[in-house]
C-alpha cells in the first residue's frame, strides 16, 4: 500500500478527480497532512465518510518509527526504522539561523566512497518519496520546532532515487505543504553526471552539492569509485553547463582525510581547479569510525588547507562540527543496530 506522503498535490488532484470526487480536496487533505499535522483520515472532518473510507483503502499513514536518539552539543541524531524492518538515519543540526535536517534517500548505499560508513553496507533498496517526507515530520513532531532548512546528504546517493527526491522536494516546498524555501533545500550528489545536468532543468531554485573529496583524477578514483565513470573532466563540464543554466552558486564539499588529501599541494590544486568558478568550497572535518582506517586531519592542516584556499580566492568555510561525541557519521547509527 502506498503512503499517504507520497504524493505530490497534483497527484493528490489526479486521484480526486479518478474517483469522480472534488479536484479541491487536494488542497483540503494536504493542509489536514501537513499544516494540522493528522495521524488518522478519520481526522480530517471536513472530507465526506465515503472519501475517508476509500482512502484509507489506498493509502497508509505512519511508514516509519523512531528508534533511538542520540544528543550530542547542537545535535540529534536519529535512528529510523521502516515498515519493512530496514534501517536509516537522519542528523538535526542547531544553528543560529534555525535548524537543519539532514536526511536519508536510500536503505545502504552503492557509490562506495573509501571513507562513507554508508557505503561499506551495500543499497537494499530506494526511500519512498512517504519516507523521505516523514522524516522530516517525525522530527518536527520530537523535537517541537520547525525545521527551516533540509539537506539530501544522509544514507544514499540522491542521484540514484532522482525521481522519489524530486518528488519530495516539491512536497516539502509547496505552500500547502511543509513550505520550506526551495533556497532552503539542499541536494548532494558524489557526481553523477546524467544527473546533475537533468537537475539543470529541475524547475525548483534548490541548492546543488557536490562531493568532490579530491583535486584530481588518480585521488578521487581512490576514494570514489563514481569517479572511475564520470571523471572531474566530465563532472566539471556538467557542472558549468549547470551553472550557466541555473545562475546558482554550486557547493562542493570536502571531507579533510588526514594524510591522505590533506596536503597544501593539494589544496592548490584544488585552487587551480575552481578557480574563476561560482562556488564555495566546505571543508569537512572528518567523522571517525571503528570499520574504516581513516583519520581527522589535526587543527593545525585543516587551517592551512582553509588559508591556501581563501587567499587565492575561493570561498571557503569549515564546517561546523557536528556530533564528534555521537555516532554522527553517516550510516554509523544503521551499521551499529544492524551489527548487534
Amino acid at each position: 500500500m502506498n503512503s499517504i506522503y507520497d504524493l505530490t498535490m497534483e497527484e493528490l488532484e489526479n486521484y480526486f478527480l479518478e474517483h469522480q470526487d472534488k479536484k479541491f480536496h487536494a488542497v483540503q487533505l494536504f493542509e489536514w497532512l501537513y499544516q494540522k499535522r493528522i495521524k488518522t483520515i478519520e481526522e480530517a472532518t471536513n472530507l465526506k465518510k465515503e472519501t475517508r473510507e476509500q482512502l484509507k483503502k489506498d493509502f497508509s499513514f505512519q511508514n516509519i518509527t523512531i528508534t533511538s536518539v542520540e544528543e550530542g552539543e547542537g545535535v540529534k541524531k536519529y535512528l529510523f526504522t521502516l515498515n519493512d524492518q530496514e534501517h536509516i538515519e537522519a542528523v538535526l543540526m542547531y544553528h543560529d539561523y534555525g535548524l537543519s535536517l539532514c536526511i536519508s534517500s536510500q536503505v545502504g548505499c552503492n557509490m562506495g566512497c573509501a571513507f562513507c560508513e554508508s557505503g561499506r553496507r551495500k543499497k537494499v533498496r530506494n526511500l519512498t518519496t512517504g519516507e523521505m517526507v516523514e522524516q522530516i515530520l517525525q522530527i518536527e513532531e520530537s523535537c517541537g520546532e520547525r525545521i527551516r532548512h533540509v539537506v539530501v546528504m544522509g544514507i544514499g546517493e540522491p542521484f540514484d532515487n532522482y525521481d522519489n527526491v524530486c518528488k519530495m522536494i516539491q512536497i516539502i516546498n509547496h505552500p500547502k505543504g511543509l513550505n520550506i524555501g526551495a533556497r532552503h533545500i539542499t541536494v548532494s550528489t558524489c557526481g553523477i553526471v546524467p544527473k546533475i545536468r537533468e537537475f539543470s532543468d529541475f524547475p525548483y531554485q534548490v541548492n546543488l552539492a557536490v562531493s568532490l573529496h579530491a583535486p584530481n583524477d588518480t585521488l578521487r578514483k581512490a576514494l570514489m569509485p563514481i569517479a572511475k565513470v564520470y571523471p572531474l573532466k566530465e563532472l566539471m563540464e556538467a557542472l558549468e553547463e549547470y551553472e550557466k543554466k541555473t545562475s546558482r552558486r554550486l557547493t562542493f564539499e570536502y571531507i579533510l582525510l588526514k594524510d591522505v588529501n590533506d596536503k597544501e599541494e593539494q589544496a592548490r590544486e584544488l585552487v587551480s581547479l575552481l578557480k574563476g568558478k561560482n562556488a564555495y568550497v566546505n571543508l569537512i572535518p572528518y567523522n571517525e569510525t571503528q570499520h574504516l582506517q581513516f583519520k581527522r586531519s589535526n587543527t593545525i592542516q585543516i587551517a592551512r588547507f582553509y588559508d591556501i584556499l581563501k587567499k587565492n580566492g575561493i570561498c571557503v568555510t569549515i564546517r561546523r562540527e557536528f556530533g564528534g561525541k555521537i555516532n554522527a557519521a553517516c550510516g554509523q547509527l544503521r551499521s551499529i543496530k544492524e551489527e548487534v
